[in-house]
């Protein structure tokens, strides 16, 4: 509307947006759907059970199988769109992550985190990619070392996530009392 108000938008411009608005919600519809097919099919096999048993009863320390799952992810958010792949990985990990005594509340924090450090991790990470587009004057040398703080930042949180989980799930205790 402000863009009509303004003369920056014609109506044609309008009919394109909705048209690439649709294509842009068909896709994502697509990539969803096959998802939940996907969990179901995963689910059905007992492929997660089955992965939860083996990874608990084989004596590793649940730190070190945790620290397996949130590297996976964060080379997954490395090349990959966050989304699909947290709908894809998450029937597999996910009883494995419980059956391991982890709060499932804490662990969709970490999850996230993870995903998003992936996401500005060189040499693929999609959002310095993006800050690249918006800043093309700035080298990619530049942002990737302009990341690397809050990198470090996002790791160290998730130490302190780890030795302190209370502190993830504290306000969602709170409504239960």
């Amino acid at each position: 509307m402000i863009g009509l108000i303004k003369g920056k938008l014609s109506w044609q411009g309008i009919v394109n947006s909705i048209g690439e608005t649709g294509k842009i919600t068909a896709m994502i519809f697509a990539i969803l759907v096959g998802a939940f097919i996907y969990g179901y099919f995963i689910c059905v096999s007992k492929l997660p059970l089955i992965l939860a048993s083996t990874f608990t009863e084989s004596g590793v320390s649940k730190y070190v199988i945790l620290t397996g799952i949130l590297f996976m992810y964060m080379i997954i958010g490395c090349l990959t769109e966050f989304l699909s792949m947290m709908i894809l990985t998450l029937p597999i990990i996910f009883p494995l992550v419980t059956k391991l005594g982890f709060d499932p509340i804490w662990f969709g924090v970490i999850m996230v985190i993870m995903l998003e450090m992936g996401q500005i991790t060189p040499p693929v990470g999609i959002n310095a990619y993006t800050i690249k587009g918006v800043a093309q004057d700035v080298p990619m040398e530049t942002i990737f070392r302009g990341i690397l703080p809050f990198w470090v930042a996002m790791i160290i949180c998730l130490v302190i996530l780890t030795v302190f989980p209370q502190i993830a799930v504290f306000l969602p205790d709170q409504m239960y009392k």
